[in-house]
């Protein structure tokens, strides 16, 4: 599959080194005026592959020289060459331009082709393949010959009964695979069995020939007599379905189409990985040309789709909050990247934060590591053309919170998803640590210290709104206990709230949940200190966050978490808005089951209370 038809690989553009260069070559021919117009090129259309953090510095170095910076470019130059003997400065062709900076995957090429390379023949496929192309075929022989002893006055062709039976000995011995044939139950067994009694005996006991006659009659009635209209197009489409090209067939080909790519990113030509079969690849391996890939292949290949965090959640790709996650990791990892105005530029330095990355360790960024990157000679030489003040990393922050709430209103912002932006809120001097679970030490129960930080907050943004009055709580006494730094009378008016006194924050699921809803698990804190709000407005937060809780699929758990977020949201809406969400609420209930609706009953009548309305 020819993946840029009519344009030249990375490999044999102009001024392309030749293979096996040593990496001190490599150095030098890089550095010629041939060596920097191919590395211009590689800027220019991105089809570059950064397999290690190194393999960027030579395009720094040719960044730094069409930006007018020579003086830059020759110190850079000087700091690698004592390397360059035993280092490759130099990128890797590519048949594709490199991730933008932003773009996030599912899975890497590598995970989608390992994923894809497991799917071996399966024994219940073959079997049901077995059964329609050889034992449906022969069941329908077997029942003809039957419909035409019956119909003939002279009774059954003396020759075609032992053909059968002759066949049929010929076609167990071969296909072995499906078995259902040996039920002796089956109206085919008993077709079989009447047809070697009466070539034995000569006729039919009383008690067979009736069972004869009932597996004929069941066999008619259920698919018609063979050769009839009704019958043909069943046994045509089940022909069809047999014969069409099994899964590992099609896997082929589509592993071939994904061996060019890096296998540690994803790829933004997803789309025409997952298309139908090709001339070419119907030439090389007898598949018909337009055949589509089965959806289990299609949607595998599908999850190395390489865009923005944004396109991807909004696109359904992401199955849920804790996914997401993991996809967001990718992004702040290397948020630096998206400060630099110059997209070839931004393209380089998202790379350089991408190299070597796994997934098996989607939370593996931390600032300490992005420092180190930072720290690179070929980084440090282009930092002046970026961005990486706290007001970036904020801006990152809101955009990763804001889709989340937009995509998962229900979920709110997982523990999972904390982790990964706790170093932005760092980066971005939030002011205050993000809570993170578990809100207390199991060994000895001590209060994590970061909970009357988000309770203030959670004071400070929702005293004396719907959510306070809806849940209960007094913030007043709440902000006493903060300015008195009393985490332990925190954790019991947790328990308290819970009606579990004593109860432990560590190990209580019930007493938990009340810390939850009293410092609203980081979302007070984000909306008070970055500003968050997702693109929809809290009103379309609050209605789906609402639809979460309602859900058939959800557990009661789920569904207590996504009531919890309903009303904070709702409470962060302006007054229309929140008579508008409430009657969203309302009309979403009343289309409920009888038993479902009950359920939200009450909950929907303490609202509209604490709404002010009765």
């Amino acid at each position: 599959m020819n993946q840029n038809p009519g344009r030249p690989t990375a490999a044999n553009a102009p001024g392309a080194p030749a293979p096996g260069l040593s990496t001190a070559d490599l150095f030098a021919h890089c550095l010629t005026e041939d060596g920097l117009a191919w590395l211009d090129a590689l800027l220019d259309d991105g089809r570059f592959d950064v397999r290690a953090p190194e393999h960027a510095a030579l395009l720094c170095v040719a960044w730094l020289r069409r930006a007018g910076e020579t003086a830059a470019a020759a110190g850079l130059v000087e700091e690698l060459r004592p390397f360059a003997h035993e280092v490759r400065f130099a990128p890797c062709p590519a048949p594709e331009p490199a991730p933008a900076a932003g773009a996030v995957h599912r899975r890497t090429v590598g995970e989608v082709a390992v994923a894809l390379a497991k799917r071996l023949p399966r024994p219940a496929v073959a079997a049901q393949q077995e059964a329609l192309t050889v034992w449906r075929p022969f069941e329908d022989e077997l029942l003809g010959h039957w419909l035409r002893a019956e119909a003939s006055p002279d009774g059954a062709d003396p020759v075609e009964g032992p053909a059968l039976l002759a066949r049929y000995g010929r076609l167990a011995a071969a296909h072995t695979r499906c078995t259902g044939h040996l039920d002796p139950s089956s109206h085919p067994a008993v077709l079989r069995r009447a047809l070697e009694t009466r070539l034995a005996t000569g006729g039919l006991p009383p008690r067979l020939a009736g069972e004869l006659r009932r597996a004929v009659a069941s066999m008619v009635a259920a698919r018609g007599r063979p050769g009839s209209p009704g019958h043909r197009a069943l046994r045509d489409a089940q022909a069809a379905q047999a014969g069409g090209p099994a899964h590992q067939d099609l896997t082929a080909p589509v592993l071939r189409r994904l061996a060019p790519f890096d296998v540690s990113l994803g790829t933004s030509r997803a789309q025409a990985l997952a298309g139908p079969v090709t001339p070419a690849e119907a030439g090389e391996s007898g598949l018909p040309a337009g055949t589509p890939l089965p959806a289990a292949v299609r949607d595998t290949v599908l999850l190395a789709h390489s865009a923005p965090l944004v396109t991807l959640a909004r696109s359904g790709a992401i199955p849920s909050a804790e996914a997401f996650a993991e996809v967001a990791a990718q992004l702040v990892a290397s948020h630096p990247a998206l400060g630099h105005r110059d997209e070839a530029l931004g393209r380089v330095v998202a790379a350089v934060y991408a190299a070597g990355r796994s997934r098996r360790h989607a939370l593996w960024w931390s600032a300490q590591h992005g420092e180190r990157i930072a720290a690179l000679p070929w980084m440090r030489a282009v930092a002046p053309w970026g961005d990486d003040s706290p007001a970036q990393a904020r801006s990152v922050l809101r955009l990763v919170v804001e889709t989340c709430v937009e995509a998962f209103p229900g979920a709110g912002i997982p523990n999972s998803l904390v982790q990964v932006v706790s170093p932005l809120a760092e980066a971005g001097g939030l002011g205050v640590p993000l809570l993170r679970e578990p809100f207390a030490a199991r060994y000895d129960g001590t209060v994590s210290p970061e909970l009357l930080g988000a309770a203030a907050d959670a004071a400070g943004l929702l005293r004396g709104t719907v959510y306070e009055r809806h849940h209960r709580i007094d913030y007043a006494a709440v902000l006493e206990l903060v300015a008195a730094g009393d985490r332990e009378g925190f954790a019991a008016l947790c328990a308290e709230r819970a009606g579990r006194p004593g109860g432990s924050l560590a190990t209580e699921p019930a007493v938990a949940e009340q810390a939850r809803i009293l410092t609203t698990f980081n979302l007070a804190t984000l909306v008070r200190r970055a500003g968050i709000a997702p693109p929809g407005g809290w009103h379309g937060a609050a209605v789906g966050a609402f639809a979460d809780a309602t859900r058939r699929s959800a557990t009661a758990a789920r569904s207590a978490r996504a009531w919890r977020h309903a009303v904070l949201y709702l409470s962060l809406c302006g007054p229309q808005e929140r008579e508008a969400a409430f009657a969203a609420f309302e009309a979403r209930t009343a289309r409920l089951p009888r038993r479902a609706a009950d359920r939200f009953a009450p909950g929907l009548a303490g609202l509209r209370l604490a709404l002010g309305a009765g």
